[in-house]
């Protein structure tokens, strides 16, 4: 056994001790029940196999109607929804486990489908051009209505909502779900935001949004129990084009965070080619570690080396890990002993069911 490996190191998160710095990533897996947008018996078991991680991260989970984009994923803003989410947060806590529920507003990537024909809310109406898994397969999306100011107060009372929601179901924090083309990100985005009052045209403006939604949020939990998500080299994905406007908008969002005790920033490393892009950043951890000042969570691609090495080199402090979670509940005890990873199916990834989902066995149970 290797316990003295940089990821399963203890570490002291706000007024969290989490056992080890691995963190199981929020990952959209459509397994919610269809009536209600509602975690099911299969979460509570699928988020306890896991629940050896120092953190886990739910997937992310809508603050309100209008703020679905898929279909089959859970919410956090009905009395259903947060019963049946506290029944996932009793059973990780019983097993000595910290869950974080991801605040999730989809925007334009959705579909009338979702929203009784109406079209989904974002910053502009400008069609994002890419697809959605609506009941009747990947569809393209629309142009979306561009939001008035009413219903951006509106939404932030929504995340708000969702935060004392999450609060009530028994979570130890929230993370903002600010990266991958969805709501957020897309007021980041000069592409997507082409408004021209108080929440477009500067970056100052275009991060208004970002930072009123941590603002509601922190009357609910304190600041130390909130992470937020970043993916500041997101291009050509989620209909998401970047700019060269795109760094320096995310190093003024990332500077003006070092004003907030935060519990993370969670940041992607690229994961769309951005080699021939030379205005995008290829490297996040090294870019922002000198700029953030807390605690900082890198995720994209890596594995127990590239993980123990990013915390050693003193890059990150925390890694995220999505797929490997997936194939390997059990992912905290293989670093520990350094056993072989089993491999995910892919195509189980976004179907219903326990199949790919809750079957794949810990590395005991692979010997026995």
């Amino acid at each position: 056994m290797q316990k003295d490996q940089p990821l399963l190191q203890p570490f002291t998160m706000g007024d969290l001790n989490l056992k080890n710095r691995v963190v199981m990533a929020p990952m959209t897996r459509n397994r919610a029940d269809n009536k209600d947008n509602a975690p099911t018996d299969i979460h509570v078991k699928y988020y306890t196999q896991r629940a050896s991680a120092g953190l886990i991260v739910t997937e992310g989970s809508q603050v309100s109607e209008r703020a679905v984009g898929y279909i089959n994923t859970p919410g956090i803003h009905t009395d259903v929804q947060v019963k049946a989410w506290t029944k996932v947060t009793e059973a990780v806590h019983n097993k000595e486990g910290k869950i974080f529920l991801q605040l999730w507003h989809c925007g334009r990537i959705s579909h009338p489908k979702f929203h009784k024909g109406e079209k989904p809310l974002a910053p502009s109406a400008v069609n994002p051009n890419t697809k959605t898994f609506t009941p009747d397969g990947f569809e393209d999306t629309v142009e979306p209505k561009a939001m008035e100011l009413s219903d951006i107060k509106k939404t932030v009372q929504e995340f708000r909502h969702a935060a004392q929601n999450a609060k009530e179901a028994g979570f130890d924090g929230v993370e903002i779900h600010s990266s991958n083309g969805y709501l957020i990100h897309q007021f980041f985005n000069e592409n997507a935001n082409i408004r021209t009052d108080e929440y477009g045209g500067s970056i100052q403006n275009r991060a208004r949004f970002f930072f009123e939604v941590i603002e509601a949020i922190s009357e609910v939990w304190p600041e130390n129990r909130i992470g937020v998500r970043l993916n500041p080299s997101l291009h050509n994905a989620f209909g998401i084009t970047a700019t060269p406007e795109t760094i320096p908008t995310f190093d003024y969002i990332v500077k003006k965070l070092n004003a907030y005790d935060l519990a993370y920033v969670h940041f992607s490393e690229p994961f769309t080619d951005v080699s021939e892009v030379d205005f995008l950043e290829p490297n996040i951890a090294k870019h922002y570690r000198p700029i953030y000042k807390g605690n900082l969570m890198i995720n994209s691609e890596f594995d127990q080396e590239s993980g123990n090495k990013v915390i050693e080199d003193g890059d990150a402090d925390l890694v995220s890990f999505g797929k490997l979670y997936v194939s390997n509940p059990d992912l905290v005890e293989r670093f520990e002993k350094n056993l072989p990873l089993a491999e995910w199916d892919q195509d189980t990834f976004y179907t219903s069911g326990s199949k790919g989902y809750t079957d794949y066995p810990t590395y005991e149970e692979e010997q026995a």
